[in-house]
């Protein structure tokens, strides 16, 4: 009889009681002045996670919904958008903009390859009137991280947006939107912020929310300008999801509590573990360079599949992990380690994914992978006195 469940997918990501027991208070009604308190309080906090001294929007549905909002919201019918399309999500954002009547061009990426900003800049030049670049900061199908602060770099003098998927990258690893010269950072509420599905924050730069006003509104639900607004008072447009919103108040705290520098830390070295784990059972990881810090993509043994080593560890383990997606659903495996996930859920992931590949017929290596797992969390969390993190694609 199995005493525990660990959830190791990339999304949605276990809860800390101190949310669930936010998320179990009685309702309070959105167009109260407890509610409007509360909306003000997080605002604070929300500009703090993502970097920016603009307004947060949050949005009543999943990323995918602030995507379409951002697009809808920040390109004409008829304009060109450069898409960065190395995952599944980068083919999202691609179907999104053809919906919403955008040209678009791609720039195709290997899958568990980062694009390249040089090749990013030679499409701009090709193509001057591109108006926005759209990109995941983490690609959460393939667990690349793209090099979105050299990418804004780019953008940032020329006329064009730079639009990033944050989903599981805010909270989870450095992106400050102002710093970098983000124009356009979205993010859900599932992954690093550890709440459950259902709420979408998004954030635009002075010249995106200049773009915006000349757009004219597409959609009656998703209107980014009237959004600000009612933020501005302490409120959202429509019907406020109360309970996830005062649950991210706290999960806000406990993030700001610990602060952001140590959550990444903790971040980068659950990454580090899983990585040099999965290395130790002689599995190849998908992503070799370019890596995000939310989760780990590795290469299952020929002849193993995906679906039967996540049924295993499920049935036997009680550790639900991750297939591919797409291409990658028979082949990769993904450890999702972000949010309320600590190095004892890691190495049980660990475990259960070497168990489970081995009932599947498969091989794994080194006996040592725990041992060898955990020495590398410790030297990242602790690493030399004072060493910063390392830097995201220096």
């Amino acid at each position: 009889m199995l005493n525990k469940t660990r959830l190791l997918t990339p999304g949605p990501t276990p809860l800390p009681e101190r949310v669930r027991l936010v998320l179990a208070q009685d309702m309070i009604h959105h167009r109260k002045s407890a509610f409007k308190q509360a909306m003000h309080a997080t605002q604070e906090k929300l500009r703090v996670l993502f970097g920016t001294e603009g307004p947060v929007l949050p949005l009543s549905c999943s990323g995918t919904g602030a995507m379409t909002a951002a697009l809808h919201g920040l390109c004409a019918p008829g304009e060109r958008i450069l898409v960065i399309e190395g995952g599944k999500f980068g083919q999202r954002w691609r179907e999104i903009a053809q919906v919403r009547g955008l040209e678009c061009l791609t720039l195709e990426v290997e899958w568990g390859q980062a694009v390249r900003p040089q090749d990013v800049a030679r499409m701009l030049d090709a193509h001057p009137d591109i108006a926005a670049v759209c990109v995941q900061v983490s690609e959460t199908s393939t667990g690349v991280l793209h090099p979105v602060r050299e990418l804004a770099a780019v953008t940032r003098g020329r006329d064009v947006l730079l639009i990033a998927d944050g989903i599981s990258a805010v909270g989870i690893s450095p992106c400050p939107m102002d710093d970098w010269g983000i124009d356009c950072l979205l993010t859900g509420s599932q992954k690093g912020l550890m709440l459950p599905p259902g709420l979408a924050l998004l954030a635009l730069s002075p010249r995106a929310w200049e773009k915006a006003a000349q757009v004219a509104p597409s959609c009656f639900y998703f209107n980014l300008l009237k959004e600000r607004d009612n933020v501005l008072k302490g409120q959202t447009l429509f019907t406020s999801p109360v309970s996830l919103i005062l649950g991210l108040a706290e999960s806000l705290d406990m993030l700001l509590e610990a602060g952001l520098d140590a959550v990444y830390r903790k971040q980068w070295a659950l990454t580090m573990m899983a990585r040099t784990g999965a290395k130790a059972l002689g599995l190849e990881l998908f992503a070799p360079a370019h890596f995000t810090w939310g989760l780990t993509s590795v290469r299952l043994p020929a002849g193993i599949s995906a679906p039967d080593v996540v049924k295993y560890a499920a049935e036997d383990y009680g550790v639900y992990l991750a297939g591919g997606q797409d291409r990658l659903k028979s082949s990769v495996i993904r450890i999702g380690h972000m949010g309320w996930v600590d190095w004892a859920d890691v190495l049980a992931g660990l475990s259960a994914l070497k168990a489970s590949i081995e009932k599947a017929g498969g091989w794994c290596g080194s006996r040592d992978y725990l041992s060898l797992s955990f020495a590398a969390y410790r030297q990242a969390l602790e690493g030399p006195a004072g060493a910063p993190l390392p830097l995201i694609h220096s």
